[in-house]
């Protein structure tokens, strides 16, 4: 089990830098002509913040148990990912982008699994 939430946790890890070094990097115009359109419904702040946030997880999800410090992180990055899979569901839902919910559960049901193991049974 440790080595399926390793892995769960690289490929979260992965996604989640992408996206926010994209969401960090880009104009809200750049972002809603790749295909986020809900980037025009928030400033350029929040969307900012939340590139950072996703940044900051996707670090959190790996480098506290790399280098053995600071380990809680791991399963707290987790959880605020799952946090903000909820609130990227919810804004999808407004905006009926039913297909990007079904990713966004997928998202969730990865975090909430990573966050779940190193609280409990599996933690470091």
């Amino acid at each position: 089990m440790n080595v399926l939430l390793w892995i769960v946790a690289g490929v979260l890890a992965a996604v989640f830098l992408l996206a926010g070094v994209m969401k960090v990097s880009r104009s809200q115009q750049q972002l809603a002509a790749s295909g986020l359109g809900w980037a025009e419904d928030f400033g350029a702040g929040p969307v900012t913040l939340i590139g950072a946030v996703e940044v900051l997880a996707a670090v959190g999800l790996i480098l506290p148990p790399l280098v053995g410090v600071a380990q809680i992180l791991t399963p707290l990055a987790a959880t605020g990912l799952s946090v903000l899979m909820i609130g990227a569901a919810i804004t999808h839902g407004r905006r009926k982008e039913f297909q990007m919910i079904a990713i966004n559960v997928v998202l969730l049901a990865a975090a909430a699994m990573v966050a779940w193991g190193r609280f409990g049974p599996h933690a470091f």
